[in-house]
């Protein structure tokens, strides 16, 4: 039998009832009773954030470290158009969120907080899901949870604040979806695939973020042609250990690695989306025979034509592939023959230091600082000029502890990212790396919260006193590079005045306290590396 209570009881209820036991959120007039509601009276997580684009982002952390959809709560007006470049870079990686935004009363159309909210929504690239009645807060709610599992991308559910004290008859309704994974059949695209699979003489398995689900069924694959194995950036790790595993197919490729791929004539990419960081704008692909293989049609062929598509869930398409090359006979490549399992696991060599006086080399500070951290950390990366040398020398045990945040090319958004994942993994530490300009403009507020939920993080600041890609390119015109360039206060001091533990990275030094520091603490630290503008490395994009 239905139970009546007040709609912004039944929301409270309605999230619970979705599986949402942690909300992230800024509240306002049009959520605070939910808020209240969801905590007092259901023991819900409630994690508030300093912006609303914070809170936005630190579900979708969560969402991508928990493999669950996100949930994060805002007022109206403003508050939306806060949380616009969160939502798109949700909307861009793809991520399952809900955020559960208020409205005001069409009939006070004077309000000062009113906009075209459905209109923002929709140019963010985010679904947007109405709040119909105070009958249908349930359904409502389920939708917004069924769709954005579906439809891989956070969806706004709007809820018109003058319904918050209205009486609703609340009964659950479920958004469970059923895991169908799609099972290619024998037909043309698979027939075509495997020619190519037979024909090949180097071939060179790929693996993306796609692919994590399958990796056994991939690497088993790999093992029966005889290829090596890759990953995309964002699939960092999946194959750690296997015998012939290149690391990273891309940007941050090691030279064996990059030799390796300039060889191969036939690239079976699973689960891979291929962008133009992992082909190296196209170069790692020309020339070559291309197989794509993903469970999600838009993918495929949508940034590069393949010889061959499969539509299927990449672990069912490869065992699909060694089935019928067994039931044809077909040999291995034996690609791998000619490969030195050694020569792959050659450290990186590490740049000759040419900092100046009173700063650290970034290089250096990042294999110190990877070497104090647990093997079983968390990696979260923010966008910047310091990127190449964290990707590289920052090592994870797989993928899924690794958060890239950069799906919108912007700085300034993997603090809030970094304290979602903080929050879904408290036994792990996470480590974020970030800029000086990210932190300033997205990581410094947002560092009182992660002091205030008292989160097992370490954040490294890499402070080198300037907006890096605008630096390189004033240098590689000759120009002064002094407008690009910042007097920033101590990212340290201001961490310590937050309540967090803190130090101040110049000389090997201090960066030996820093590891010290890191491997006996438990809440907030942040490393403030303080870097020469002229020695950071390129990362050549």
């Amino acid at each position: 039998m239905p139970e009546q209570v007040t709609v912004h009881a039944a929301l409270a209820r309605a999230l619970k009832d979705q599986g949402a036991d942690t909300l992230f959120g800024l509240m306002g007039d049009s959520n605070l009773f939910m808020v209240d509601h969801y905590v007092r009276q259901l023991g819900g997580r409630y994690v508030p954030a300093v912006h609303e684009g914070g809170a936005v982002l630190m579900a979708l952390g969560h969402a991508a470290m928990t493999g669950r959809v996100g949930a994060a709560t805002i007022t109206q007006g403003p508050a939306l158009s806060n949380a616009l470049t969160a939502l798109i870079d949700g909307a861009k990686g793809m991520i399952p969120m809900v955020l559960l935004c208020g409205d005001t009363s069409p009939a006070d159309p004077d309000h000062p907080q009113t906009v075209a909210q459905r209109a923002l929504v929709d140019a963010s690239g985010a679904g947007f899901e109405m709040l119909k009645s105070p009958a249908s807060v349930a359904q409502d709610v389920a939708a917004a949870f069924r769709r954005a599992w579906l439809e891989r991308r956070p969806i706004v559910l709007n809820m018109p604040t003058a319904f918050m004290w209205e009486p609703a008859d609340y009964l659950p309704a479920p958004a469970a979806i059923a895991d169908l994974p799609t099972s290619p059949g024998m037909g043309e695209a698979l027939e075509n695939a495997i020619g190519l699979i037979a024909a090949a003489r180097r071939p060179l398995v790929l693996a993306g973020r796609g692919a994590v689900r399958g990796c056994d069924a991939v690497l088993e694959f790999a093992n029966r042609i005889g290829a090596p194995v890759a990953t995309t950036l964002k699939a960092k790790g999946l194959f750690a250990g296997a015998p012939f595993d290149l690391g990273v197919f891309g940007t941050v490729s090691t030279p064996a690695a990059g030799d390796i791929i300039a060889s191969a004539d036939c690239i079976i990419a699973f689960g891979a989306g291929l962008n133009r960081f992992t082909t190296v704008h196209g170069g790692y692909l020309d020339g070559k025979r291309l197989i794509q293989i993903d469970d999600d049609r838009t993918q495929l062929g949508r940034r590069r034509q393949p010889d061959a598509a499969v539509h299927g869930a990449p672990g069912l398409v490869a065992e699909s592939f060694v089935h019928w090359l067994d039931e044809a006979d077909i040999p291995s490549s034996q690609a791998t023959d000619t490969i030195e399992p050694a020569t792959l696991r050659a450290a990186l060599p590490m740049p000759k230091p040419t900092s100046k006086p009173g700063t650290i080399d970034l290089s250096l500070a990042m294999v110190r600082l990877d070497g104090a951290l647990p093997a079983d950390r968390v990696f979260v990366s923010d966008g910047g000029r310091f990127m190449g040398e964290a990707w590289e020398r920052i090592g994870v045990s797989g993928p899924e502890n690794m958060l890239l945040t950069i799906n919108v090319g912007a700085i300034g958004m993997g603090m809030g990212y970094a304290i979602g994942a903080a929050v879904a993994r408290p036994e792990q530490k996470t480590l974020f790396v970030c800029g000086d300009g990210g932190f300033m403009m997205g990581g410094l507020a947002e560092y009182s919260s992660a002091v205030r939920e008292n989160l097992n993080m370490v954040i490294v600041v890499c402070n080198d006193s300037a907006y890096g890609a605008e630096y390189i390119q004033f240098e590689d015109r000759q120009m002064d590079p002094g407008m690009s360039m910042f007097d920033w206060p101590s990212m340290a001091a201001m961490a310590e005045a937050m309540g967090g533990q803190a130090v101040r990275v110049a000389s090997e030094a201090e960066l030996e306290q820093a590891a010290d520091l890191i491997a006996g603490s438990r809440g907030p630290v942040l490393i403030e590396l303080v870097l020469d503008p002229a020695a950071v490395p390129r990362l050549q994009l």
